[in-house]
């Protein structure tokens, strides 16, 4: 939108434009932000577009998307007409007496949020609602009769255009509440419309391989499965022929099931990706097709999306890639744990004997495919924090930090050669994109990493230059904490229509396809790599591809805030009843203020000191002060 917006200061040509793009005209006509002169659209002056931002008096801010406007144009509250931070709007200037340039807001172009969260508070006898984000006042469409009936610390859901309560979640008082308002804030719904479940009704719930006579039987080949040991939804499948040095990928055949334009691809393309909470997920798919139909189940006929993957038998490079739909019929569901203590003991139960021959000389060629790869790509030592949940929802002094394994790393691999195959079958599409790393970014980093002991100079070859800090970080023992600085420094991966090359992996081409029951993004590339059969398909396919791979970023992001929202707040309800105890902490983050990461009974708890002259990385004991459980914040000192 931003784009659009700042090309109605040239002008654009309305002939030009997409159904969307004229609706916001005619709304802007309305407005008479926007005039017609000479065929071309173009805005009327002292009309400006921008985000706001809210100060907690009140006073809002417009940061003009016009790059000409150098200082944030001052908003009073009355002016906002409702607007909250975040959201697109069109405001006028108005005449100030003094210095300070004022605007109006006279329309709202897209609210940051669909719903506004708030909770209730009394006061002199009067119930009003405050945005559980900004703890600003909030109007609401409600009468105080109303009000006064709801329990005391009540949360509800408003919606954002109208200010009517959509739903009562409850109370912030227990700890279920919290799935509700994560989930409520960005939109997100855990059920399916009776539609959608109807339409995976026709296809039954198992595989009769007689109805597809058509696709290639691997039903005879000894795939596996290896995942979480909590997963239920199985994406991918693997096998390794050593007489053919030929690795096959198997891949949910989900385009099978889910085809455009139904109620169950509308539903799932709006949810883009599945919820992973620490106590339960909240599936992309319905869970008749992403835990049974579509996933790959030890023991029973599923269809693949295949990848067959011929390697040089002395070198192990890729010698050809073939991809075809299939029927396949997994013979065991492996967890990490077990594929990582079979690799340690080669031993495996009796039952699985005939698997270990493979699996062991897959694991062999796959690291030997790992390390060329690193030659130009990059290993970070990160380590996920896991935490655990009582039956009532609240956190419990354990964590569980999940490192890369000999398992995870053959998983890994096989994937990252399916996904780097299935790139190469198409000029545009649907693309995972990491840009480089720029200059200036890679200075603050040598800048920063200083502080530690690690003094480099810049060279020309990036990858070498990195690979080089990371050794000098090792051999100190802080690779972990520098990591984390490099990774930073970097910017964040996207779905892009065209290749632009994949800066981490080292790869000048690369896209996801290996996980369709829980990436949207893997379902579009798998009806786009299907369709090369008929071009006609394939072009119609390509039509919002750019705005398609744009939603698909926006929603990958938005997912991951909800689980952070969710945990922050977690975090939070464990701190307050920690509250005046000390803890071994890592000061993570310094800027404005310093984030501390509390190390020990459990880890990732963040608390934000309002300290200076902290050094990064160092270890510190602090005290838990105050907390705010509804923005998920902790807030603490140094002892």
């Amino acid at each position: 939108m931003r784009e659009f917006l700042l090309s109605l200061d040239p002008g654009v040509n309305p002939k030009l434009l997409s159904g969307k793009e004229l609706d916001l005209i005619r709304f802007l006509e309305k407005l008479k932000v926007i005039e017609l002169k000479n065929n071309i659209y173009r805005t009327v002056k002292k009309h400006y577009f921008g985000k706001i931002d809210i100060a907690v008096s009140g006073t809002g801010f417009l940061e003009s998307f016009n790059s000409s406007i150098k200082k944030d144009l001052l908003i009073e509250p009355n002016d906002l007409l409702g607007a909250s931070r975040g959201d697109i709007v069109v405001a006028r200037r108005v005449h100030s007496g003094n210095k300070r340039a004022k605007a109006k807001v006279i329309g709202i172009l897209k609210r940051k949020y669909q719903n506004l969260i708030v909770y209730l508070r009394k006061s002199n006898n009067k119930i009003t609602a405050h945005n559980i984000q900004t703890n600003l006042l909030t109007p609401i469409n409600a009468t105080q009769k109303s009000l006064k009936i709801l329990p005391r610390n009540a949360i509800l859901v408003l919606d954002s255009l109208t200010s009517n309560v959509k739903h009562v979640l409850g109370t912030i008082d227990d700890p279920s509440i919290d799935e509700k308002i994560s989930m409520a804030m960005f939109n997100k719904q855990e059920e399916f419309s009776d539609i959608a479940l109807n339409e995976i009704k026709s296809y039954g719930d198992k595989v009769d391989a007689k109805l597809y006579p058509n696709r290639t039987d691997l039903r005879d080949l000894d795939f596996i499965t290896i995942d979480p040991v909590d997963a239920k939804d199985f994406d991918d499948a693997v096998y390794y022929d050593t007489e053919n040095s030929t690795l096959y990928v198997a891949i949910a055949d989900v385009s099978s099931y889910v085809h455009p334009f139904t109620q169950l691809d509308m539903e799932a393309k709006k949810r883009g990706f599945t919820i992973y909470f620490p106590h339960k997920s909240i599936p992309m798919l319905p869970r008749p097709l992403s835990e049974n139909l579509c996933s790959l189940k030890p023991n029973v006929d599923r269809l693949a999306y295949t990848f067959k993957i011929k390697l040089d038998p002395e070198t192990y490079e890729v010698k050809s890639e073939e991809l075809f739909e299939a029927i396949i019929n997994s013979k065991r569901r492996f967890n990490y744990d077990e594929v990582d203590v079979i690799f340690e003991t080669n031993k495996i139960d009796k039952s699985d004997v005939k698997l270990l021959p493979w699996m062991n000389e897959l694991n062999r060629v796959i690291r030997i495919i790992r390390k060329r790869r690193l030659k130009k790509g990059y290993e970070f030592q990160t380590n996920d924090i896991k935490i655990h949940l009582d039956e009532e929802t609240k956190l419990i002094d354990k964590t569980t930090i999940e490192k890369q394994t000999p398992s995870h790393e053959l998983i890994e691999d096989c994937m990252l050669l399916a996904n780097k195959a299935s790139a190469k079958k198409l000029t545009d599409g649907i693309f995972r994109v990491h840009p480089p790393v720029s200059p200036k970014s890679i200075e603050a980093l040598l800048e920063e990493i200083m502080a530690f002991g690690i003094f480099q100079e810049t060279l020309i070859d990036t990858h070498k230059l990195i690979i080089t800090i990371q050794k000098k970080a090792e051999d100190l023992g802080i690779k972990e904490d520098i990591d984390k600085l490099i990774i930073r420094s970097q910017k964040q991966a996207f779905y892009g229509h065209k290749k632009e090359g994949h800066f981490g992996l080292g790869f000048d081409e690369y896209s996801h396809f290996t996980s369709p029951i829980r990436r949207y993004s893997d379902l579009m590339l798998h009806r786009l790599l299907k369709s090369l059969k008929s071009p006609k398909d394939y072009q119609y396919l390509l039509k919002n591809i750019e705005a398609d791979c744009k939603s698909v970023s926006s929603l990958e992001r938005e997912t991951d805030k909800v689980v952070r929202d969710y945990t922050d707040r977690k975090y939070a309800r464990w701190a307050e009843a920690n509250m005046n105890k000390t803890f071994k902490a890592s000061i993570k983050y310094i800027k404005k203020t310093s984030i501390a990461i509390i190390q020990e009974p459990i880890r990732g708890v963040r608390v934000i000191l309002n300290e200076e002259d902290l050094e990064l990385f160092s270890e510190v004991d602090i005290k838990i002060i105050s907390v705010d459980i509804l923005k998920g914040d902790i807030y603490g000192e140094l002892v």
